[in-house]
């Protein structure tokens, strides 16, 4: 049984507001919240349908367990069709990244990624390709977001995810910053090397023209057909393959 004040207080966690607040965000079906269990994010409560809970393993004593009806999972879940449980987890305290801890990798850097999806995706896609550390401007929408969280199915418990003025994060780089631009040097003809920045930008804009600035190496996915533009997420897929293929 669930009262109507935990179903507001959940429901109040689609808000970044309140989640910035309370310290806390939805994870959302069994892999996703089995994902979050067995990494370095602490989980606070599972609500579950069903026996479902068993199926996770070893929990810690310390998660709070509650089982509903799938009425009352309707009435706190942010998706359409809720998929058996609900976990609450910590929002972590994060580290503050520095150009310099990302020297020896590669690192994919968001200017005003807007859609819920498009992160998700991204996130999913860095953690696909190995690439554990992802920089996102202020404005970018925030990656506790239920429907970013849904959308990277896992992968955000090993994807760190850091926000930050990118004017100043990106002029004290200590590698190079390659920019995903309609106009640049070919990715099939690009030298990505050991190292570097990806900068990806708005999914109507792109890149604001102060972080142009910062980019040292302007690189373009060629069209071979007639589409305007490509989808900011597949933009990234490709360079993530890329990079790899070459390294």
């Amino acid at each position: 049984m669930i009262s109507k004040s935990q179903i507001s207080f959940i429901t109040s966690l689609q808000q970044k507001k309140i989640r910035k607040e309370r310290g806390l965000f939805i994870v959302e079906g069994f892999k996703s919240i089995s994902e979050f269990i067995h990494s370095d994010y602490v989980t606070d409560t599972i609500f579950y349908t069903e026996n479902v809970v068993p199926k996770l393993g070893n929990l810690s004593q310390n998660i709070k367990l509650f089982e509903i009806s799938s009425n009352e999972l309707t009435k706190i879940s942010a998706l359409s069709s809720p998929q058996q449980m609900l976990a609450l987890v910590k929002i972590p305290e994060h580290r503050g990244l520095t150009t310099k801890l990302l020297k020896g990798s590669f690192t994919l850097v968001l200017d005003g990624i807007q859609d819920p999806g498009n992160l998700g995706t991204i996130i999913r896609t860095a953690d696909w390709f190995g690439m554990t550390n992802l920089v996102c401007s202020e404005d970018t929408v925030d990656v506790y977001n239920p429907k970013v969280v849904q959308a990277t199915m896992g992968s955000l418990a090993r994807v760190s995810v850091e926000y930050t003025d990118l004017d100043k994060f990106l002029a004290g780089s200590s590698v190079p910053v390659f920019g995903a631009l309609l106009d640049g040097k070919s990715i099939y003809a690009t030298n990505f090397g050991t190292e570097g920045i990806i900068v990806l930008g708005n999914e109507g804009n792109g890149i604001r023209p102060g972080i142009m600035d910062k980019i040292t190496y302007p690189v373009t996915i060629p069209a071979f057909g007639k589409a305007e533009s490509l989808n900011v997420a597949i933009s990234a897929s490709i360079f993530c393959s890329e990079i790899r293929r070459n390294s």
